[in-house]
This record gives C-alpha cells, sequence and structure tokens, in this order.
C-alpha cells in the first residue's frame, strides 16, 4: 500500500475504506468488508486517509470505515480531522470502537460519524450499518413543509421532576414510584408515563425497575439534533406495558456529556408522547439544571429531617435566587418524616421550614426495611409493600397530581 492511494483492484471501483492504525488490526473487520463489498474497497492508514481524500480516486468513495481502540484516543484530533474531511467530501462514515472511553466516542459523533459499530462486531451489524447509510434519503416535499413536525406525537404532558438535596434521601425510590402509581391511577384511560433518568453517572432507575441499560440510550444523547419519534421509542425500555423508561447510559458519562439544548429536545419529544413526564435529576447542580426547572411544572426537592439537608436546601434557594430562577417552583418533599403521634418530631419539621423559610408540602413516612428490599428486586412498592405507609402516601399524591391535569384539560377544553 502506498501513501496516496488505498491497496485495491485495478478491475474494481472502490466504494469504501477502512482506516486503521495498524494494517494487521481488526481481523474481524476485515473479514466483514470482505463479505459484504467483495473487492470494491481499500485500506488506509490514519495519515493516508487525509490525503486520499483530495484525489481524485477517492471521488468514487461511498463510506468510510474508522477502527480504533484505546491507544487511539492520543490521536482523537486526528480522527476528528478524518471524520471532518470526509463529510466535507460527501462521504458517509461508519465508526468501528474497541474499549474506547465515552467521552472520546461523544466527541467522534459530534463530528459527524453516521453510524457507531462496537468491536469485535455482532453478527450481521457491519452489513446492517452498511446497507443503512447507502439508503437513500427521500427527497424534500416542498408542498408539505408540516411533515417534520409529524415526529413528535400531539400530546402536552406534564413534567414533574424529582432531585435529591442530598445522597441517600430517597429520590429515584420516589420517582420511580410515583411514576408507577401515575401510570396506574385509573382502571380505564390511565394516563401515559414516561421516566427519564438523567443522572448520567449513578442513576438507579433502571435498577430499581430490573431494566438492562443500552446503548441506544448514549446515541440517543449523543445526536439530539437527529432524534426523531422512532429514534426515541427505540431508545425507552418498557416496564409492565404501563411504564416508559429511558434509562441512564451503561456507562458512567460526564455530566456534560448533554447540553441544554439536548436535555430540551429530549424533554419536548417525551412531552409530545407521554401525559406524565418525571426526571430524576443527579443532585448534582450542572449547567442544564436551569433548563429542566424551566420546563418543570412541579419540581420535588427532596430532603431529610438534618443539617446536610437544611444546608443544602438553603444553597439551593440562594443560587437559584442569585440567577433570578424560578425558585417558587419548588416543592419540598420530606423523606422519613415522624410519625403523627412523634410531637418532637413534628416540632424539629415546623422550626426546619421556618428557619428556611419554605413549606414541606409532602411528608412521606419512614416505610423501613420493605423499601429496601423492593428497590432491589427491582419492582415498585405497590408489588411487594403495597400497604406500606410511604407506598400510601405517594399513591394519594399521584391521585391528586392526575387530578390536577384532569382539571387542568377541563379548562383548556371549555
Amino acid at each position: 500500500m502506498n501513501a496516496t492511494a488505498p491497496s485495491q483492484p485495478e478491475t474494481d471501483t472502490i466504494i469504501a475504506c477502512t482506516i486503521r492504525r495498524e494494517p494487521d488490526g481488526f481481523e474481524l473487520l476485515i473479514e466483514d468488508m470482505e463479505s459484504a463489498l467483495g473487492d470494491q474497497w481499500g485500506d488506509l492508514g490514519f495519515a493516508e486517509a487525509l490525503m486520499f481524500f483530495n484525489q481524485p480516486e477517492a471521488q468514487t468513495l461511498e463510506f468510510v470505515a474508522i477502527a480504533m481502540d484505546a491507544e487511539d484516543e492520543n490521536n482523537i484530533v486526528m480522527l476528528g480531522e478524518v471524520i471532518t474531511q470526509a463529510r466535507n467530501n460527501g462521504i458517509k462514515v461508519i465508526l468501528i470502537a474497541e474499549d474506547v472511553s465515552p467521552s472520546a466516542l461523544h466527541q467522534l459523533l459530534r463530528k459527524g460519524a453516521d453510524e457507531f459499530v462496537p468491536y469485535p462486531l455482532p453478527e450481521g451489524e457491519l452489513a446492517a450499518a452498511i446497507a443503512r447509510i447507502q439508503t437513500p434519503e427521500p427527497e424534500p416535499d416542498h408542498d408539505a413543509p408540516q411533515r417534520k413536525a409529524s415526529a413528535r406525537g400531539t400530546k402536552e404532558g406534564a413534567v414533574i421532576v424529582c432531585h435529591g438535596l442530598a445522597g441517600g434521601v430517597g429520590a429515584t425510590t420516589f420517582a420511580v414510584n410515583l411514576a408507577w402509581e401515575l401510570a396506574t391511577v385509573a382502571k380505564e384511560n390511565a394516563p401515559k408515563v414516561c421516566v427519564l433518568d438523567l443522572d448520567l453517572q449513578f442513576g438507579a432507575v433502571s435498577t430499581y425497575l430490573d431494566l438492562p441499560r443500552r446503548e441506544a440510550v448514549y446515541e440517543l444523547l449523543s445526536d439530539t439534533e437527529a432524534m426523531d419519534d422512532d429514534v426515541f421509542k427505540q431508545a425507552l425500555l418498557g416496564f409492565e406495558d404501563k411504564l416508559q423508561v429511558l434509562t441512564s447510559p451503561s456507562e458512567m458519562l460526564p455530566l456534560d456529556l448533554i447540553t441544554s439544548d439536548d436535555v430540551t429536545r429530549v424533554i419536548e419529544m417525551a412531552r409530545s408522547h407521554f401525559d406524565f413526564v418525571l426526571i430524576d435529576m443527579p443532585s448534582t447542580i450542572v449547567q442544564w439544571s436551569e433548563t429542566v426547572l424551566n420546563a418543570a411544572h412541579v419540581y420535588f426537592a427532596l430532603m431529610e429531617l438534618d443539617m446536610r439537608s437544611a444546608q443544602n436546601t438553603q444553597r439551593l434557594k440562594r443560587a437559584l435566587q442569585a440567577e433570578e430562577l424560578p425558585v417558587e417552583k419548588l416543592r419540598y418533599v420530606l423523606n422519613r418524616a415522624p410519625k403523627s403521634l412523634d410531637l418532637n418530631g413534628k416540632a424539629r419539621v415546623k422550626r426546619l421550614a421556618e428557619s428556611l423559610d419554605i413549606s414541606v408540602e409532602v411528608q412521606l413516612p419512614d416505610g423501613g426495611r420493605p423499601i429496601l428490599q423492593a428497590c432491589d428486586h427491582g419492582q415498585p412498592l405497590a408489588f411487594s409493600a403495597g400497604k406500606n405507609p410511604m407506598r400510601k402516601e405517594i399513591q394519594k399524591l399521584a391521585k391528586s397530581l392526575f387530578e390536577l391535569g384532569e382539571q387542568a384539560t377541563e379548562v383548556e377544553a371549555a
């Protein structure tokens, strides 16, 4: 192989190239390329690819398959330039990655890679990716500009956010069980409910509902601009045919992987298909926290009757007020609240609310060990602890939210 053109037969037109660091790496990729394209492909190194794109022989290329592993993360800038040059020349890009960090993949997908396939290659996956990029895009119908909007549903769901003001205060448990109670609040015409787990690092919604984490979530979050209703629905997982869940990604990702625009697109897409969209937030305040707060119809802030919760509540209020954000949207939920006969505990709750100048609108009783067991078994409390006092309180809250939604719908209809 020379430095200016891929190795190729003289009789066939080259329509694809593999691009890899070493000529003897990624053997399964080579086998799959031969199976899919016969002799109509060539092979290049990273630096060679940049030179080859400017040559006449590159005019026949339909796509390139860039193969990389963990060692290639040192060449992430060059790989990004390869993708950019390919896109500038109208060449599609398939990214083949083995043991590559999510942040590196994110950077390259942002550069414009069309498809991502993990290595070792799942059977038939490369051929499927090639078929997808070779499928011609439909011609735009200028007489029907409204068709683009058909990629969304017709609902305008309510956004309910659950945010723990300290670790271990039960925000995810609350979110999962509130979602289930909303989804089952009515025997007929029950609302459609979706849960979005936006804690990209330690999200536990999938654990509490015994659902797998899938690569489709990462792919969706990495390119929300290309998201339509099909892509969104494929990333969701169903629970008992009543609840749809967008789990956190399979790998621990940086919280700035997604931007405010990404979050807006996901929330708006979810709202268009569901009556209630519950968002489980990371306890950390991030760049897009403001976006979620502004989108929320109800923003539940969970706390406990302890000093750390009190201090964090005060800090959050100050931060929101300093940025002139709608702090009035916060609805404070006290988990593991004192029992009704615990007069000393009730007095402490009152003093806490007065000192922070807040109103504790929801008090969840301590459900005890059954709460932990239900979470470990991946089930809502309704399955294994239906009479638990915490479940009953969440059930009442879900009913009141549903009734408020029904009243709002009636007012709009009138």
